[in-house]
């Protein structure tokens, strides 16, 4: 190998952007320009070189022949995917010339971002986007699709996301994975679970289905869907009446907790096992087992905060680490979330006094109903970072809302996505590797800069940049608008508000690549609850109408309620929601979409393991095949993943999600919703 071939050859450092907790460092293999290979990075401190199969075949998702490499527009109907090319020059000005329009005849509040965290970067995600179309005056989406009413059921808790250091969790002696398939969603707590493991933890999963995580746990504990909060009223039952609570710690750093011991008395053992389907003996040997170990810890997941009643659910789960003090000791406690220790300059970032005039919020998983029923309407849709004709509940109405002639739309995607496919105008998007950005973990305590790795593919443009373009074409002057991704990282950085971030600079990321924040243990301290403690009682959620302590509320009935099945639409190994479900490889690694059923049910319907089954309700319907077992408990069906549509049929499972918002904080209730399922053959 000659000089030049070698000096062809380099290795760079990088972070995975995808939306997951554990937010990998990686190294990345370069020849002649390009990415060839992906690996971990072994020198990072948590992750430390180990790497789940998504982000490990990146390297050909760069590459995909499918990727957009330049602007597109239109030509044939809303859905058909017929386009031809155009110049960046002509998108922009279509974009300006028909919101400068809209603007002056029916107001900025006709236009709508659409967005989430396809690309955790959050230069790209939060900073230019949201500066742009303040200053346009947009309406404001309510970002809630993922974790938004467990976070306000937890913040209530606990006052914000912050729980036990991940590598503090190697210590425990009894880990709890409740409502999460860590295996799938969050590998390096599995890698520091297994640790615990060898040091004598136990290890206990609570889900409503069989998955990767629960085959790997000790112990696996099935539950129906939408109960895990009498559960954990029922474990708190038992724990007091036996007196396993830590008294010194209730009194030093809860309030409410007189109130609390008095309430759950009506959670006996009996009565939650009727409600949750656990045996009587396994939730009194449950709360033993929690009330006499220490250290114990709860992994909490986002699955049991996708129903009504989603947001109690992880407030009251969230209470439990409090009644045995398990806050007190190294690994104990739990994670819901731990973003707030990283918590950015969230103003300085994003200027929302660029915004002249208040506007109105729209729910982002009301979709449809915004597209179809808002009044004043909306009458332009701008799409990054999200696919939402796959991922918004509801997606039937999503998909009529797209359909509509009079909806001027523009997708920014690497990808002619679904939602792609019912554009006015496609514009490519640089990928990850191709941005200057910065990353924090809501998991782990390390913040993370990306320089660009690789030159832009094609005439793809980041988010920043084509926000920069739009802006100047509206005309508008602020300099806010004009400030690069550097300037936008170093205003981001600088958050006195938050001391964790004290000595993370632009210039120590550029040195080192990732930080860790100067992150304190909770207690001794003061949390930022009302009180300064954990709130067992919440005089909070008592001024906003809500249960102050907390409490297990059945999931309401609909239109559905008559069907038999509660259906949960959860993901699966190797897709990240609907990210990789086009390419072929990730596509043979998981096979095919499954329904998993229980066996009673599967013999009610005449239905075997391997046939084809329709799976529907008022709002759609989908299909899927049959998995037979005793992998959920009767009455529940559970699929996993969001699978592109395939030719001549569907597999959309979102057709059937309610379009409800949760109990807290406008969450989705992808869960909640009921189905009949259907042999194919005998579907109507």
């Amino acid at each position: 190998m000659n000089a030049m071939e070698e000096k062809a050859k380099e290795v760079v450092r990088g972070v995975c952007s995808l939306d997951c907790p554990d937010q990998c460092g990686l190294l990345l293999h370069k020849e002649a320009g390009r990415i060839v290979k992906v690996e971990g990075d072994p020198a990072h401190p948590i992750t430390q070189g180990a790497i789940c199969n998504k982000v490990r075949h990146m390297a050909e998702r760069l590459y995909d022949p499918a990727r957009l490499r330049y602007p597109l527009k239109r030509t044939g109907k809303k859905g058909d995917g017929a386009f031809e090319r155009i110049s960046w020059e002509e998108a922009i000005e279509t974009i300006v010339s028909k919101w400068k329009t809209l603007i002056a005849t029916e107001g900025a509040e006709s236009i709508l971002p659409y967005s989430f965290y396809g690309n955790m970067g959050r230069i790209g995600a939060e900073g230019m986007d949201r500066r742009f179309f303040h200053r346009l005056g947009a309406s404001r989406l309510e970002y809630t699709i993922c974790e938004a009413a467990g976070t306000a059921g937890y913040h209530y808790t606990m006052g914000g996301s912050y729980g036990t250091s991940p590598e503090d969790t190697v210590h425990a002696k009894l880990i709890v994975m409740w409502g999460i398939n860590a295996v799938s969603t969050n590998l390096h707590q599995i890698v520091l679970a297994e640790k615990a493991r060898k040091n004598g933890a136990r290890i206990v999963a609570i889900d409503v289905h069989r998955n990767r995580t629960a085959k790997w746990a000790d112990w696996f504990i099935p539950v129906r869907p939408g109960t895990d909060a009498a559960l954990a009223l029922g474990l708190m039952h038992i724990l007091f009446e036996e007196g396993m609570t830590d008294e010194s710690f209730l009194q030093t750093y809860t309030v409410g907790h007189e109130k609390l011991r008095e309430h759950v008395k009506s959670y006996d053992p009996a009565f939650v096992s009727s409600v949750t389907g656990v045996p009587v003996e396994d939730i009194y040997e449950l709360a033993r087992l929690y009330g006499r170990t220490t250290p114990s810890f709860i992994r909490i997941g986002n699955g049991i905060q996708h129903h009504d009643n989603g947001g109690m659910c992880v407030r009251t789960i969230a209470c439990l680490p409090a009644l045995t003090g398990q806050w007190m000791h190294r690994g104990g406690g739990a994670i819901k979330g731990n973003g707030s220790y990283l918590e950015f300059n969230k103003a300085a970032l994003q200027r929302p006094q660029l915004r002249k005039q208040p506007a109105r919020f729209i729910n982002m998983n009301l979709l449809g109903n915004a597209l179809l029923e808002l009044d004043p309407p909306i009458r332009s849709l701008y799409v990054y970072n999200s696919n939402p004709a796959v991922v918004a509940p509801h997606a039937g109405k999503v998909r009529q809302g797209l359909m509509r002639e009079d909806l001027f739309t523009v997708v920014h995607d690497l990808f002619l996505t679904e939602t792609a496919r019912y554009a006015d105008l496609v514009l490519p998007a640089t990928s990850s590797f191709e941005n200057h950005d910065i990353y924090r973990s809501y998991w782990h305590h390390y913040v993370q800069l990306q320089l660009p790795a690789i030159e832009p593919y094609g005439e793809s443009k980041s988010n920043p940049e084509v926000f920069r373009l739009l802006a100047q074409g509206m005309g508008f002057e602020e300099e806010a608008l004009r400030d690069s991704n550097e300037d936008m990282i170093r205003q981001a950085l600088n958050n006195p508000a938050n001391p964790n971030l004290e000595g993370i600079t632009y210039e120590r990321l550029r040195e080192e690549q990732y930080v860790r924040a100067n992150v304190r243990p909770l207690f001794p301290g003061k949390l930022p609850t009302p009180s300064g403690k954990i709130e067992l009682y919440s005089k909070a959620m008592e001024l906003k109408g809500l249960p102050p302590l907390p409490t297990y509320t059945p999931l309401p009935t609909d239109e559905d309620k008559d069907l038999p099945f509660q259906f949960i639409p959860a993901p699966n190994h190797n897709f990240l929601n609907s990210t990789f479900s086009h390419h072929a490889k990730h596509v043979r690694l998981e096979g095919e979409p499954k329904l998993y059923m229980h066996t009673e049910d599967a013999a009610s319907l005449g239905i075997q393991s391997g046939e084809r089954v329709r799976v529907r309700n008022s709002r759609g319907s989908c299909e899927l095949t049959a998995s037979v077992g005793d992998d959920v408990l009767p009455g529940t069906v559970v699929s996993q993943g969001l699978w592109a549509d395939e030719e001549g049929s569907s597999r959309l499972v979102n057709a059937l999600t309610p379009d409800r918002v949760a109990d807290m904080g406008g969450g989705a209730v992808f869960f909640s919703g009921r189905v009949q399922v259907e042999k194919l053959e005998n579907a109507g």
